[in-house]
């Protein structure tokens, strides 16, 4: 578990990382350098979780071996899908990580939420839903290694 206290603000209790996998840890299917190293070094402090329309079909492989759940989601209304599984685990318990606009609404749930703008860009629709924005998915997940930087950007 992490726990921060933002002044001002809400003690943060988060058990779970839930994030986007193409666009937020992956570019064209491929994980983006030093997001695997974060992954590790934050299976300490979360339960890991990576959830995904995985449009180019590489999911699985770029994560084998890492500490973290998959899921992959099929059909429509995947924004829906993905704030279910959010739900189940608990939204005031978990960090959501995302670009697009199907991560609108996950972003919203989540105690904490955090939007990345990399290689496809972010939907206007998911910064607006994040708690804040990190300019890319090392920085993010670096975020969460060093609570005091939220800190800093969260407090009243």
């Amino acid at each position: 578990m992490l726990e921060i206290a933002i002044p001002g603000g809400d003690i943060l209790r988060l058990d779970h990382l839930v994030a986007d996998f193409n666009g937020t840890l992956a570019c064209d299917g491929a994980l983006i350098p030093g997001v695997a190293d974060a992954i590790w070094r934050l299976a300490e402090l979360l339960d890991l979780h990576v959830v995904t329309a995985d449009t180019f079909g590489h999911a699985r492989e770029a994560l084998a071996g890492l500490p973290c759940e998959l899921a992959v989601l099929h059909g429509e209304a995947q924004d829906v899908a993905k704030l279910r599984y959010v739900e189940r685990l608990g939204a005031t318990r978990c960090v959501c990580i995302g670009n697009g606009r199907n991560d609108r609404l996950m972003l919203a749930a989540a105690a904490l939420g955090i939007v990345v703008m990399q290689c496809e860009g972010s939907s206007v629709e998911s910064m607006l839903a994040a708690s804040m924005a990190a300019p890319d998915i090392v920085t993010a997940l670096d975020l969460l290694l060093n609570p005091l930087r939220l800190v800093a950007t969260l407090r009243v």
